[in-house]
Parts: structure tokens; sequence; C-alpha cells
């Protein structure tokens, strides 16, 4: 494996320029990227070539008190409710499953 470097796109850079004025450069960072290669591209999967992990975007997370670093093409989840969905599903008195979605 030969990381051979880090690319930015240029609004990420701007964030992390933005995060660090404003005191949140010392956080960890949590990198989300492909599970399928030590790349952030889920073709690449031996990493025998030298490659570049390319920044999409810089999130701050205040709540967990962390940065997260999106690389490649990866989509983060949606956050939980507060109450899951599954606090509404029953079964009726016929032994109907109610309440899902």
């Amino acid at each position: 494996m030969v990381l051979n470097g880090v690319e930015y796109e240029e609004e990420a850079n701007k964030i992390i320029k933005e995060l660090e004025e404003k005191g949140y450069g010392n956080l960890p960072v949590c990198i989300a990227k492909t599970q399928y290669s030590f790349s952030d591209d889920a073709k690449n999967l031996l990493c025998i070539e030298p490659f570049k992990i390319h920044v999409k975007n810089v999130i701050l997370k205040t709540g967990a008190n962390f940065i997260v670093i999106l690389t490649g093409n990866i989509f983060t989840m949606p956050g939980l409710p507060k109450i899951p969905a599954a606090e509404k599903i029953d079964i009726d008195e016929n032994e109907n499953i109610v309440g899902i979605f």
C-alpha cells in the first residue's frame, strides 16, 4: 500500500480553515471512507499502485466533540429520531402488526 498524498476540495480547505480559526483544530478526527479499500476508492481493492486520499467535505460534530472527514464518494447515515419508529409498532387484538409506517 502506497499512499501518495491527500487532495482537498476547495470547500473542504475552507471549512478546515474556519474550524481552526474557531478553536476546533485540536479535536479528534474520524475519517469516513469506503469499507472496501484502504484508499477512498471502493474499486481499488489491493492498493498496489500509489493513490491519493480525496477529502470532499469536513463536518464538525459538536455534540460528539470530533470532526468527520468525508473522502471519496461516501454517504453518511442520517441521524436517528429521539423516538424510534419501533416504539409505535404493536400487535392488535387480531394478531395483526400495526404501526409500521
